[in-house]
């Protein structure tokens, strides 16, 4: 599936909201709680003694970034973008900052508040 095509099944479980700000919080929500699933994940791995060589561990972790791209996609959309405009605009952004590959001296050095994207 390519991530346009995921982007129109995600429309099927969306949900409808009465007003934009609405919507976007709660995608907003959904990310943040996904995320933390996420984190949690890696936490059992790191601290708990759980094994990231298990397909259970790893599995786990892919369900949670799927479900963590379900909210981002659905914001996207809400926002009027599909996922290759917004992975086309993170490219350039990423191209632009780091011309020569990721640099930590550039990366200690920007300044985000002058930055065009």
């Amino acid at each position: 599936m390519n991530i346009n095509d995921y982007q129109k099944a995600t429309e099927r479980t969306a949900g409808k909201f009465d007003d934009l700000q609405t919507e976007l919080v709660a995608w907003a929500m959904g990310i943040g709680g996904e995320s933390g699933e996420v984190v949690d994940a890696i936490k059992k791995i790191a601290f708990h003694g759980h094994y990231i060589g298990s397909d259970e561990a790893r599995l786990k972790i892919v369900y949670e970034l799927g479900d963590l791209l379900f909210y981002i996609t659905r914001m996207a959309d809400a926002l009027g973008y599909d996922l290759d405009e917004v992975t086309d605009l993170n490219i350039k952004k990423l191209e632009k900052r780091y011309p020569n590959g990721f640099d930590p001296e550039r990366s200690r050095n920007r300044d985000d508040n002058h930055e065009e994207a």
